[in-house]
């Protein structure tokens, strides 16, 4: 099934609406030059304020800071003027009678005004409208409490009015929303420099302040349509709607444009869950630092005809996706022009069936929720720093998901990275693959190769199924929260003695509740990988409430023993060695390796915030816990002995112990160099480690900053065996 139609029947379409649009608009503009009307019957029902009407203007003054007016009628001919002063309040204006909203006059309002009519609201091509807070136009109406109390609100009902904007539209200071369950238009100009400009069809929509979303949530369906046929400049931008059809038709000269603003992404959405998302007008996304911002394009069917896109990043989601000719072009496009694009399927397959060849730092990314197939007689290639991601099972629920190659990827010319990701049950098709001899990884990326397969860990018995296979490579497809899972975590390696030599890919993804060691001192090293050797890598991780515990080990939170490269890893929660405090460490027990961009900001019962030890290097890394080594322990900020080499690295926090502490290392005979401490330290003989384990009968309750850490047994195989942690 292909979800990109055919070109003739996106202009049939265009064409039908454009003829019911423009006839209907046809009798509105009639119907208001003939009239000139100004707004008529109105009275305040909440809030305090006038209105006085003169000959060819309605004053409204406000006294209240949220108002609302019931009007038999709201229309303003050409050549009349209604001023609305409510401060920087806000005022809602509803009309009760049976004729729609006709502005072919001006309309200003120092704060916001919204414009409710069941009947519609329509901006003729005469029309301006003036704001300095939001202007809404809406033919969904809203509660009278809800309005006056501020916050959410809830627009909806069954008029079946339309809203149309032939005019200009600008908020000096805030939103501009257009809401109908029709059709809601734009024809004319908008502009909302420091806030949204967002057309919503639905049967009930919901405004919610956010800068990180769109700020209209259509929640039900009414097979309207969002279109836009003119401009709009503002922050952000959206066009939504339910299951009906979102059309972005201007031409180039009539574009959609995001800028952003300090506090908001310059980021446009374009969305059409149920329906059609048709996009054949240039959009451009920046932010307000001038860096490129982000278009979202989401629908069951996409129609991508002419778009034109000038963004950093480009998302297209649908059900599934067959790229072929059409599509194939319109994407290379946009990549030669430097807008990296990622194609989400949220239901079934990817097949990329055309050869796609650009240059250039756009990057392109295919996830799946089923299998990626690149085409027999496809090439997929980049000639300049782009990176390409095939990934299988995007959603992380282990569906055997697969990656196959059955044309070819052609890196030779490109200093970009190519990784495929595949369900641990699935599959990996490598077909022709042409790399670049000359390729090196980017400084601090911890990539080993320019292709890179890795299989997904979606669950912690994904994450078991590792040691498996110690040498392979890994890679986090989801969140993992074991907070209630009620199990110790394996050591990984630490049955066999094996060493971890792939490569772990956390993908910024999070552990939460990692619980390793069991306090026994039977364990050589404790951490989730019991050995990194030389040619490991554990990247882009983040560890939560995590616990690593033993009497005599050494002991990380990611490593007990660290010979390979721990990059851009970050741990919060409490590592504790016991007996053999020289051995606890924040991330690792001991590193010998290099630990780079590296960060805990937990309770260290050991004497080391990055590593106990430190034989290899760490850079750029930092600790802002509290590393405790009590009565037995020389704790420091970064390691609590070192003998390699600590550049660019701070610590803050505290370390503290009987016989001493060390604001960055208590024993140093290696090189520290461009790195600082604020660490409080503390010889205190009366202070004794964070935490003391004791053996009981109850099983363990280690309580955290945001969870509690339930294990039932601290092994498995061996239930008898029971401890608690308890912090003194």
């Amino acid at each position: 099934m292909h979800h990109v139609a055919s070109r003739h029947a996106v202009l049939t379409k265009q064409a039908r609406m454009a003829l019911s649009i423009s006839a209907a608009l046809c009798v509105w503009c009639s119907e208001a030059s003939a009239s000139g009307p100004l707004p008529g019957g109105g009275k305040f029902v909440a809030g305090t304020g006038s209105i006085a009407i003169g000959a060819n203007q309605v004053n409204i003054t406000q006294s209240s800071a949220r108002g609302i007016i019931d009007w038999n009628s709201f229309s303003i001919g050409q050549g009349n003027t209604v001023n609305v002063d409510n401060g920087s309040g806000a005022t809602l204006s509803r009309v009760t009678g049976s004729g729609k909203s006709m502005i072919d006059g001006s309309l200003k309002s120092t704060g916001s005004f919204y414009l409710v009519n069941p009947q519609g609201v329509v901006i003729g091509k005469n029309g301006v409208v003036t704001t300095g807070g939001r202007f809404v136009a809406s033919a969904l109406d809203t509660g009278n409490d809800a309005f006056m109390a501020g916050g959410d609100l809830s627009f909806s009902g069954t008029g079946t009015g339309t809203v149309v904007n032939l005019g200009k539209i600008s908020s000096t200071g805030g939103d501009v929303f257009l809401i109908s369950r029709t059709l809601v238009e734009n024809d004319g100009s908008i502009g909302a420099p420091k806030g949204s400009a967002e057309l919503a069809a639905g049967d009930t929509v919901l405004i919610h302040d956010s800068s990180a979303a769109p700020q209209t949530y259509v929640q039900a369906a009414s097979h309207g349509d969002a279109v836009n046929k003119g401009s709009i400049a503002a922050a952000q931008i959206a066009l939504q709607a339910a299951d009906g059809n979102v059309f972005a038709l201007a031409g180039h000269d009539n574009a959609l444009r995001a800028t952003g603003t300090a506090t908001r992404d310059g980021h446009v959405w374009l969305v059409a869950p149920k329906g059609t998302a048709h996009v054949h007008t240039s959009v451009f996304a920046k932010n307000a630092d001038g860096s490129g911002g982000t278009v979202d394009t989401a629908g069951s069917a996409l129609h991508l005809d002419d778009a034109d896109i000038h963004a950093a990043q480009w998302n297209l989601s649908a059900p599934l996706f067959n790229i072929g000719p059409s599509t194939a072009a319109t994407l290379l496009k946009q990549l030669n022009q430097g807008t990296s694009i990622a194609l989400d399927a949220t239901l079934g397959d990817i097949v990329l069936e055309q050869t796609m060849r650009w240059s250039g730092d756009a990057s392109l990314s295919a996830n799946a929720y089923l299998s990626v197939t690149v085409g027999p007689m496809a090439t997929l290639g980049n000639a300049g720093t782009g990176n390409l991601t095939l990934r299988a099972d995007a959603s992380g629920v282990d569906n055997g998901g697969s990656v196959t190659n059955r044309g070819t990827i052609d890196w030779s010319k490109s200093t970009g990275a190519v990784a495929a990701l595949y369900d641990m049950t699935g599959k990996w098709t490598p077909g022709t693959i042409r790399s670049n001899a000359a390729w090196s990884a980017a400084p601090f990326s911890g990539l080993k190769t320019q292709v890179t397969a890795y299989r997904l860990v979606n669950s912690f018995d994904n994450l078991s199924k590792v040691q498996n296979d110690m040498g392979g490579n890994y890679a986090l497809g989801r969140d993992i929260d074991g907070t209630d899972l009620g199990v110790v975590s394996d050591v990984l390696g630490q049955s066999s003695r094996t060493a971890f030599t792939g490569q772990f890919d956390g993908q910024g993804h999070t552990i939460t509740c990692l619980l390793l060691g069991d306090g026994s001192g039977d364990d050589a090293y404790v951490g989730m990988f019991w050995t990194i050797g030389a040619s490991g890598v554990v990247r882009n991780l983040n560890l939560t409430n995590t616990v690593a515990m033993s009497y005599n080990s050494y002991v990380g939170s990611v490593a007990g023993i660290n010979d390979g490269l721990i990059s851009n890893v970050h741990n919060t929660g409490n590592v504790w060695s016991y007996v053999n405090y020289m051995g606890g460490g924040g991330i690792a027990g001991i590193n010998n390796g290099t630990i780079q961009r590296a960060s805990d900001s937990g309770s260290i019962g050991g004497i080391g915030g990055i590593a106990g030890s430190n034989t290899g290097t760490i850079v750029q890394s930092w600790f802002s816990g509290d590393a405790s080594g009590g009565s037995h322990a020389h704790p420091g900020g970064i390691a609590g002995t070192n003998s390699g080499l600590i550049k660019q690295s701070y610590a803050t926090g505290s370390a503290g112990a009987t016989f001493g502490s060390g604001g960055l290392a208590n024993d140093n005979s290696g090189t520290i160099e461009e790195s600082f401490s604020t660490v409080s330290v503390s010889t205190d003989s009366r202070r004794v480690p964070p935490g003391r384990l004791r053996r009981t009968t109850r099983a363990p309750s280690i309580t955290m900053s945001s969870g509690t850490c339930r294990p039932a047994v601290t092994r498995v195989s061996d239930p008898a065996r029971r401890c608690r942690m308890r912090k003194d």
